[in-house]
């Protein structure tokens, strides 16, 4: 599996950018890095871990994940330009499936986090084009809980442990619907991050993001000063590219 974000503030300069958003980011790329050389030492390596197993693989995993996702919706309000942010997203998206497939380390990378980055940010886009623009605490919040309850969309139903609803099977039947969050029967990914319910979670980061834009961040968010996790937080893109082809050379994962 993978995880990763990308340097969605460029359009801040280097006085105007928010420092929180730098240092969380860049906490999370280390946290990232660490979780998947585990991943490469264990699964394709091999070599025994016992401490990585669930439900700390899993609450790790999702701690980074989420962090990314919901900074790429905070960091769409400030973006130049959301439609060709998505097509860079897509793009690189499109050319982890072929670099994977062609590798054969791991499962190849089909919809996986890059992906969903790219499609969050196109349909965010033509959300607020077509003049939908969340913003404020009530829509973040509730967006918030419409992803809790659609996380488990891709294994086939929605709710919390208690108050669950099991989704028409028909909606898993088909392989063209996995992008969305309905995986096909013969579908498979070794990072899987579909629109839905992602979707949900960039909009709450959008949502909220808009809010303190408008009624202002407080001082110590934007002029935390942590420079070696905001230089990550900047080159995380970067990072993300090239990070994993070392981790499997350190991890002796591939000769």
């Amino acid at each position: 599996m993978s995880v990763a974000t990308c340097r969605d503030n460029d359009a801040l300069n280097a006085r105007e950018r928010i420092g929180a958003f730098d240092a969380l980011r860049g906490f999370s790329v280390i946290s990232m890095v660490l979780f998947h050389y585990c991943y490469d030492v264990r699964f394709i390596a091999g070599h025994d871990l016992p401490f990585f197993e669930p439900p700390l693989q899993y609450v790790w995993r999702c701690s980074i994940s989420w962090a990314f996702v919901f900074i790429a919706g905070c960091m769409s309000v400030y973006s130049r330009s959301n439609a060709r942010r998505s097509l860079k997203y897509l793009t690189l998206a499109a050319a982890i499936f072929v670099v994977t497939s062609v590798v054969s380390v791991d499962t190849p990378i089909s919809f996986g986090v890059i992906f969903c980055m790219g499609a969050c940010t196109l349909v965010s886009h033509l959300i607020n084009s077509a003049g939908l623009r969340p913003r404020g605490w009530l829509p973040a919040i509730l967006l918030l809980v419409l992803f809790v309850f659609a996380v488990h969309v891709p294994e086939g139903y929605v709710g919390v442990p208690g108050m669950t609803v099991r989704l028409p099977r028909e909606l898993y039947s088909t392989p063209w619907l996995s992008w969305l969050g309905f995986p096909g029967p013969q579908f498979s990914s070794g990072d899987y991050y579909p629109l839905i319910p992602y979707l949900f979670l960039y909009l709450s980061g959008q949502s909220w993001a808009r809010e303190m834009k408008s009624v202002g961040y407080p001082a110590w968010f934007t002029k935390l000063r942590l420079a070696p996790l905001e230089f990550i937080g900047r080159h995380a893109l970067e990072i993300y590219v090239i990070h994993q082809p070392i981790l499997l050379l350190i991890s002796g994962s591939i000769a």
